[in-house]
């Protein structure tokens, strides 16, 4: 008998990432008619895919031997498909290749996070685990924030995508992150895959 994290799993090993970054691309393309601010290449608009090359297996491994950890199954099928994804919108938001990839507080030392709040007790876990619409987004525990893990660069207004090692599902997914100061707090998503079909629901990184 399968646990509901796993047969979650098992939905998410299964999807199909390429037509997934296919239909966001689509949005993306739509999008750049309506803001204008970034170019395309013409293999670009011909192919209709935004996304990078897929990384392999060993460069995937190579990147968990360097953090320490293995990631989560539904970043780790997304990454074999785009490694990465460059900047597609009007914001400077791009997703890091796995090459990229780095612990949130290597790249900020001395990260003051959100600015000018006094230090304040860890939420308890009634708020803290709503997802959805229901979700408060200032219901989010600064502490994860030490051991947060940077898929992204920031958007240049203070937006950036984590993934969370302190939250892991019962499907090996960790807890994902955008976090932004215009919230205020985070968005949070019990995994990847669900923050980005969020994207791709909203055609666009930031939302």
């Amino acid at each position: 008998m399968l646990l509901e994290g796993q047969k979650n799993w098992i939905i998410m090993s299964n999807y199909n990432w390429q037509d997934l970054l296919k239909k966001l691309s689509l949005k993306l393309i739509e999008c750049r008619d309506e803001y204008n601010t970034w170019e395309l290449t013409p293999g670009q608009l011909e192919s209709g895919c935004l996304g990078n090359p897929g990384a392999s297996e060993e460069q995937i491994v190579l990147a968990e031997t360097r953090l320490g950890k293995k990631l989560p199954p539904s970043y780790r099928d997304f990454l074999k498909v785009s490694n990465g994804w460059p900047n597609s919108d009007w914001t400077d938001l791009q997703l890091w290749s796995v090459e990229e990839i780095e612990w949130f507080l290597k790249r900020h030392p001395e990260v003051d996070w959100p600015p000018d709040t006094e230090e304040r007790p860890s939420i308890p876990d009634e708020y803290y685990f709503v997802y959805g619409q229901g979700q408060d987004s200032v219901n989010l525990r600064l502490e994860y924030l030490d051991n947060a893990l940077e898929i992204s660069s920031d958007s240049g207004d203070g937006d950036i995508f984590l993934l969370i090692p302190d939250i892991i599902f019962d499907d090996g997914e960790w807890e994902a992150w955008h976090l932004g100061a215009k919230l205020p707090g985070a968005a949070r998503y019990r995994s990847f895959y669900e923050l980005m079909l969020q994207v791709i629901e909203q055609g666009r990184f930031i939302y």
